[in-house]
């Protein structure tokens, strides 16, 4: 199927619970200390889809960290709350950033804490500026489905959590409780390569979904429908010159950025 490997796996209820729970310890400290900090990664689509939640552990997907989007700004007030819980900073990682990104361990228990400041920077960038404020306590639907759609060597977690968001979120041209796909569709339009990637990933989900014996035809069937419907949008959506000579050069020439693990 895919690089299936990287975050999936059995995993206990109780081993998943103390994630949820530490996360809910992490956002009401972060609240309480005037700090913004929006989930991203795994537990973010968890909350995000109530309804459909449940496939991740019924498909396997495991959790394996706390991820943030956060604004630079407010890094040390981060670093500072996340000491007072317990939390041991990788101060190399967020040096050798440029204050992109921080990581924290909590010793002896397993749980590893990732804040990414200003933007998700893998493969294609997705930037977090005047979009935090938008929802709670995650980021918009928009930019949880581009986090993962961003990815070129993309994993069965990303599969899994992307067909979650379709089949629990309508798509429109508003936020709330929505994907909007209408910015989807400009923020496309402006970068051939987050173009590419996506639509040949959506394209992924479509086809993926059909072997899943976890879902149901009808939702396979809604799955298709909302990944036709989103890469018509983004086709659709008038370019400007630039991004039309960029297609013309097409996938001759490397569109993305290699990911090399911290």
């Amino acid at each position: 199927m895919t690089n299936s490997s990287i975050g999936m796996g059995q995993q206990d209820q109780s081993e998943r619970e103390k994630f949820e729970n530490e996360l809910r310890a992490i956002l009401k400290a972060s609240d309480d200390a005037g700090i913004l900090m929006r989930v991203i990664g795994s537990l973010a689509f968890q909350m995000h889809c109530p309804q459909f939640g449940y496939l991740q552990a019924a498909m396997g997907r495991a959790y394996t960290d706390i991820d943030f989007g956060a604004y630079s700004r407010q890094n040390k007030q981060i670093s500072e709350m996340m000491g007072r819980m317990g939390y041991v900073e990788n101060r190399e990682v967020f040096i050798a950033s440029e204050g992109e990104r921080a990581i924290f361990d909590k010793p002896g228990t397993g749980l590893h804490v990732d804040v990414f400041y200003e933007k998700l920077d893998f493969c294609h960038a997705i930037y977090w500026k005047d979009r935090l404020e938008v929802d709670s306590p995650t980021i918009p639907l928009t930019e949880l489905l581009l986090e993962k759609m961003q990815i070129v060597q993309i994993n069965e977690k990303d599969i899994i959590d992307t067909i979650m968001l379709l089949l629990e979120h309508p798509l429109g041209e508003i936020d709330e409780e929505t994907i909007n796909i209408t910015l989807a569709a400009q923020l496309c339009a402006v970068d051939w390569g987050l173009w590419r990637t996506t639509t040949m990933n959506l394209e992924k989900v479509k086809q993926l979904a059909q072997h899943y014996p976890q879902l149901t035809p009808e939702q396979k069937s809604q799955i298709e429908t909302q990944v036709d419907a989103i890469v018509k949008r983004l086709n659709d959506e008038p370019k400007p010159l630039a991004w039309r000579i960029r297609d013309r050069v097409g996938d001759r020439v490397k569109w993305y950025k290699d990911v090399d693990e911290v």
